[in-house]
């Protein structure tokens, strides 16, 4: 299952540059980024294209992060494509803890990345009903 990166910081001005540095000194890749404000604090919420060495690389810098499983999944990049999602998850009782999107190609292919509650059998459920999952080989190489 693929896996993205948060990094709990300090809300100051320098921090997400230490953050790509130390990145760009261990030859790390950044596939998308999120940021969320929590008052003294945040979190920045990476895909990258080696998780393990990227995770290893911040903490070596002094941050505190860890890896979080996601599952990501291929929708159309058209008016409807997150519904469809969105419509299974909640047909299929999945609670949606966390998600990001990005473009692959224009009017064609995007990304969702969903972090959910443990579903069993979650690869096979939306497979079932129609939704291309994305390997974490693939996703990382994107």
């Amino acid at each position: 299952m693929a896996k993205h990166l948060a990094v709990f910081v300090e809300n100051r001005p320098g921090k997400l540059e230490k953050i790509t540095r130390a990145l760009l000194e261990a030859n790390i890749n950044i596939r998308a980024i999120s940021i969320q404000d929590r008052g003294d604090f945040g979190v920045v919420k990476l895909l990258v294209d080696k998780p393990q060495s990227a995770e290893q690389a911040l903490k070596s810098a002094g941050f505190v992060c860890a890896l979080r499983e996601i599952i990501a999944v291929e929708m159309e990049d058209k008016p409807g494509g997150l519904h469809k999602i969105a419509e299974i998850f909640s047909k299929n009782n999945i609670n949606i803890l966390d998600a990001y999107g990005f473009v692959i190609e224009s009017s064609k292919i995007a990304v969702l990345c969903v972090e959910v509650e443990k579903v069993l059998g979650l690869d096979e459920i939306l497979q079932k009903e129609g939704l291309k999952i994305i390997s974490d080989h693939d996703l990382y190489g994107l």
